[in-house]
């Protein structure tokens, strides 16, 4: 997580560097200290909300080591959506108590104030409602099971059924852990949550779909190929497959186009990371795969995109070779498996 530390004054200070020790080795941590109070590895401000809206948008939380009142005034300008909004942490400068204010669920707040309270022997104050009372939260459970949630409103109304004591169904196309007390398999349900491909399957009258992130895109690519014709590749490819986008994990390729720019750039793009495999390890691979003779004489492995797919996924081809000028693209999917103990990973 990239995390941005502010304090303004200095016991702040003090706090912020002690915070910033404490999850450095995990995260990336920049410090911000009020301009009166600060040290050499800090940045100074003097007005917190103009450098709050410079920093907003490229980083996944906040922890303000100051009043909450403040803090609030601060992020207030630049609130979006609980999806897109980074966490907010509130802590005062005496360090008793750590205050998750904002994106508790989705953007792993409470999780990290849990986190940072314990290292440093303080008090996590968590006021969201499930948690509080102990309920499952389908906030919670997507993130830590890295599925996306397609539908706020029906988040929210199924988490209200939670704290009103009503049963929730549930449907997965994937195996799972024992369900939580709050959830069943069994009977008529007027809400529930369904963890499938499929974002169109309704098996409730009120069904939160929640669609794995576990796609993996294997592509081959021309020398030179640029960044939109990738693109273009890869959203014909997956618009005629019904794959959105918002699914792909990992992107995986040869080790000879490790360092081909636009698909580099692509994955940048996408915000996920490159895998590239040897000539060797792919041809390892077994299943029945689309050969061709020239990319075998020119790479040394008789298909790219699907062979590297199926190996960096470990699963199985949902997608079989498209092309689209000079550039094939394949997807595979990564084996599931819901745990609903998983904690949000930070």
């Amino acid at each position: 997580m990239n995390i941005a530390v502010f304090s303004v004054t200095e016991n702040g200070r003090k706090l912020s560097l002690k915070v910033g020790e404490l999850l450095e080795a995990e995260h990336k941590v920049s410090r911000y200290c009020f301009h009166k109070y600060t040290d050499d590895n800090s940045a100074v401000f003097w007005n917190m909300g103009s450098m709050v809206g410079r920093l907003f948008e490229r980083s996944d939380a906040f922890i303000f080591v100051c009043a909450c009142g403040i803090a609030v005034r601060a992020v207030a300008p630049y609130l979006g959506t609980k999806v897109d909004d980074p966490a907010v942490i509130v802590m005062d400068d005496c360090g008793k108590f750590v205050i998750p204010v904002l994106s508790g669920h989705i953007g792993g707040a409470n999780r990290l104030a849990e986190v940072i309270a314990e290292k440093l022997d303080s008090e996590a104050v968590i006021t969201t409602a499930t948690d509080v009372g102990g309920r499952f939260s389908p906030d919670s459970f997507a993130v830590a099971n890295d599925l996306i949630i397609t539908d706020l409103k029906a988040a929210k109304e199924i988490a209200a059924e939670v704290l009103d004591e009503e049963k929730i169904g549930f449907y997965s196309d994937y195996r799972h852990s024992g369900l939580p007390a709050e959830l069943t398999e069994f009977g008529v349900c007027r809400t529930g949550i369904c963890v499938s491909r499929d974002k169109d399957k309704k098996p409730f009258p009120v069904t939160l779909n929640l669609v794995p992130r576990n796609v993996v895109l294997g592509i081959g690519c021309k020398k030179g190929a640029s960044l939109e014709t990738i693109k273009k590749a890869v959203t014909e490819a997956l618009d005629q497959y019904n794959i959105d986008i918002k699914t792909v994990l990992e992107v995986a390729t040869i080790d000879i186009k490790k360092n081909e720019a636009g698909l580099c750039e692509f994955c940048e793009s996408i915000g996920t990371r490159l895998n590239t495999y040897t000539a060797e390890e792919l041809m390892a691979v077994s299943g029945d795969f689309d050969s061709s003779d020239f990319v075998l004489e020119t790479t040394g492995a008789d298909n790219v995109c699907e062979r590297s797919a199926v190996l960096c996924s470990g699963g199985k081809l949902i997608m079989k070779k498209t092309a689209y000028e000079g550039v094939t693209v394949a997807a595979a999917e990564k084996t599931v498996y819901l745990d609903f103990e998983r904690k949000i990973s930070l």
